[in-house]
């Protein structure tokens, strides 16, 4: 299983930049993951491809101000990015975070300097301990909870992707637009992009024609985006990342496999919910409601158990996300064997998608594989 069997050439001019406006005025490509067969349409159109009784799993997720910077008793400049909340205990927050440069255990960062009104936030960081070689820190915040969502508001940044963020103008409209309309949780280092494409009108649509909406809630983290640099693919270590799914979803999720509806997850990190808490016996897999952490990688061979639709962008190369969407796709999902992912009903799909100009990535268009 090789990393080079998961890459494919976009030419630049085919990466998103800015959002669909509306958002679900952006494109959406249909894959019958079966036959192959491509259909194309609009996202507002989705729930036309969707029958009712199916149920749609979306990540509730919010994307935090999670990149912020500081400055060493030194005097140097720290960036930090917060990854995973680990922690927190009285007033202070423990976070998984990458710094640059790396800090030693014990360093201390201030971030008063960070608001140039010369007002003070009084977050100070110290340093734990070192997790890896990739600058990666654990790091207590003396600040917790809502005070500390406060103050990464006003000194933080929304961690775009970089080919957006070469781009960005104005901050606070484009971190609106890198939010769900439904975001609830703080803790994301990235937003569960599937989601972005969703309207309260396109909402309203899917539930009149009695598709039902329930939700997961996963942080984004390094799981996510940490890139694959090893060309044996097995050997990546995937970082874990939050999850939760209730009691209600669960139930509601188990009551509509049972009943013969398709469960179709809005995004891989749904997807991964899911399948990092199905039980199966026989013949017959269900849901257990759950919070903890999964390190769960989809990759070509993995049986999908849950998820019987998938609703995704269309994602880097060599990417996590790439390898799970061509899980989704061949066997022992269906009758068609992994070779290469170019080779796979997703991978000419890519090819079709760029073919007929639809926008890549983050804020690109969406598929709907059923």
């Amino acid at each position: 299983m090789k990393l080079s069997n998961f890459n494919y050439q976009l030419p630049n001019d085919k990466i998103a930049k800015v959002p669909a406006d509306p958002r679900d005025t952006s494109k959406l490509l249909i894959l019958n993951k079966y036959s192959g067969k491509i259909i194309d349409d609009h996202f507002y159109n989705l729930a036309e491809y969707l029958q009712p009784g199916d149920l749609l799993v979306r990540n509730n997720t919010k994307v935090i101000p999670a990149r912020i910077f500081g400055t060493k008793e030194t005097g140097g400049k720290v960036e930090i990015l917060l990854t995973k909340k680990i922690a927190h205990s009285g007033a202070t927050e423990t976070w998984e975070c990458i710094t640059k440069p790396g800090l030693k255990p014990n360093q201390k960062i201030f971030f008063d300097s960070a608001l140039p009104s010369g007002e003070k936030t009084h977050l100070v960081a110290q340093c734990l301990s070192t997790k890896s070689k990739l600058y990666t820190r654990i790091i207590e915040f003396n600040q917790m909870g809502p005070q500390f969502i406060e103050t990464l508001e006003k000194i933080g940044i929304t961690p775009l992707p970089p080919y957006i963020a070469d781009t960005v103008n104005d901050s606070d409209a484009i971190r609106k637009k890198y939010q769900t309309i439904y975001a609830k949780y703080d803790g994301s280092a990235a937003a569960p992009t599937a989601g972005l494409h969703f309207t309260k009108e396109l909402e309203q649509k899917l539930l009149a024609k009695g598709i039902q909406i329930a939700e997961v809630t996963l942080h984004v983290g390094l799981g996510t985006f940490l890139p694959v640099k090893n060309e044996n693919i097995l050997e990546h270590h995937m970082h874990s990342e939050w999850f939760e799914i209730t009691q209600e979803t669960a139930d509601l999720i188990n009551k509509t496999k049972a009943e013969g509806g398709k469960i179709i997850c809005v995004g891989t990190t749904s997807a991964r919910v899911l399948e990092s808490v199905s039980l199966c016996k026989s013949d017959k897999c269900t849901i257990q409601a759950k919070n903890g952490e999964t390190e769960i990688f989809m990759y070509p061979g993995y049986e999908y158990k849950i998820v019987d639709g998938l609703i995704t962008n269309f994602h880097l190369p060599k990417s996590t996300l790439l390898m799970l969407v061509s899980a989704f796709v061949t066997a022992p999902n269906t009758d068609q064997n992994f070779i290469t992912f170019l080779e796979t009903s997703a991978g000419k799909a890519y090819k079709h998608a760029i073919k007929n100009n639809y926008r890549f990535y983050s804020f690109g268009d969406g598929m709907l594989i059923i």
